[in-house]
């Protein structure tokens, strides 16, 4: 049986996509894989992520290929997919998910803690932004924008003093780079990081059943959780917005912080339920962050996003 497998054509889509490839040929080594590239209006919009206001910009492309039978499945980065995919299609795997935590990486070698007062920080993200300036308010930190590969080449050109990103991009793209990692107590993820989620039809049994053969059930349910929360969080607010879960024997934990756009306010909820019950506990979570106003610190989002794209 062969696969046609869609992604997108950089570099790390490409890595992500082989890696899952070479890990179902293990599990199912009469199978045979056929990648076909697309692109997607997150490749040709030149806008930092954080301005554009739309869901899926990395992915609706792709996924609308697996409905039209186009391709049999898509490999994604799992932050990439909305918590609600369309009609037809389904989630069909989950791998191991890799590091979550996010990195620093300097012209000098400087850590977050020990780099010059005035320092230019880059990240496409505005929940780094956030965490950079909550620890350091003497930085100066700016948006960026490009492909892992070049947002470090900025750092060693000086166009940066330093960047933050995920680690989970840095070692599956195998790259030569020194970095240190930042703490997910200072550095929350976003739901999602460091995770692959694997789109395919619900219909499409055969391929699912081959898809299943790789996935990683403590990940999937963390995973479930985390999107549980998202979908709470995206129906009614754009902010930034941290989430990790993560499994402790029977039980999943489950922390979320949720930042006003300057970070001088956030709102902190944890909790644990059952590993069976993931949903169950990325509802709670979602409940008790409405209750403590959680719309509030979304008022200004996008004014002062707007603000900040202009530095």
């Amino acid at each position: 049986m062969k696969y046609l497998v869609g992604t997108r054509g950089s570099n790390l889509s490409l890595a992500q996509t082989n890696w899952v490839i070479s890990e179902l040929k293990k599990k199912n080594p009469n199978t045979e894989f056929e990648i076909k590239i697309i692109k997607t209006k997150g490749d040709t919009d030149a806008r930092p992520l954080y301005t554009i206001n739309q869901k899926g910009i990395f992915e609706k492309e792709i996924d609308r290929a697996v409905s039209n039978k186009e391709i049999d499945f898509a490999v994604h980065s799992l932050k990439d997919i909305p918590s609600e995919l369309p009609e037809g299609l389904t989630l069909g795997c989950i791998p191991l998910r890799e590091a979550v935590n996010d990195v620093f990486i300097s012209n000098d070698g400087s850590t977050l803690e020990t780099i010059k007062p005035g320092a230019v920080i880059g990240t496409s993200s505005l929940r780094r932004a956030v965490q950079i300036s909550r620890k350091r308010q003497d930085l100066t930190v700016k948006p960026v924008r490009g492909n892992i590969e070049s947002r470090v080449r900025k750092v060693s050109e000086g166009i940066y003093d330093a960047i933050v990103l995920a680690q989970a991009g840095i070692d599956r793209l195998k790259l030569d780079v020194k970095f240190t990692k930042l703490s997910t107590n200072d550095f929350l993820p976003s739901p999602g990081q460091g995770a692959l989620g694997i789109v395919a039809r619900d219909d499409d049994a055969e391929t699912i059943q081959i898809l299943k053969t790789i996935e990683h059930k403590e990940s999937r349910q963390a995973i479930e959780s985390e999107r549980a929360l998202s979908k709470h969080v995206e129906s009614g607010c754009r902010f930034p917005v941290g989430a990790y879960s993560k499994a402790d024997g029977q039980n999943l934990n489950l922390k979320v912080i949720a930042y006003s756009v300057d970070g001088k306010q956030m709102i902190i909820v944890e909790k644990a339920a059952s590993i069976l019950e993931p949903q169950i506990l990325g509802n709670t979570v979602a409940a008790e962050l409405k209750e403590k106003g959680i719309e509030n610190l979304a008022a200004n989002w996008r004014e002062k996003v707007e603000e900040w794209n202009r530095k």
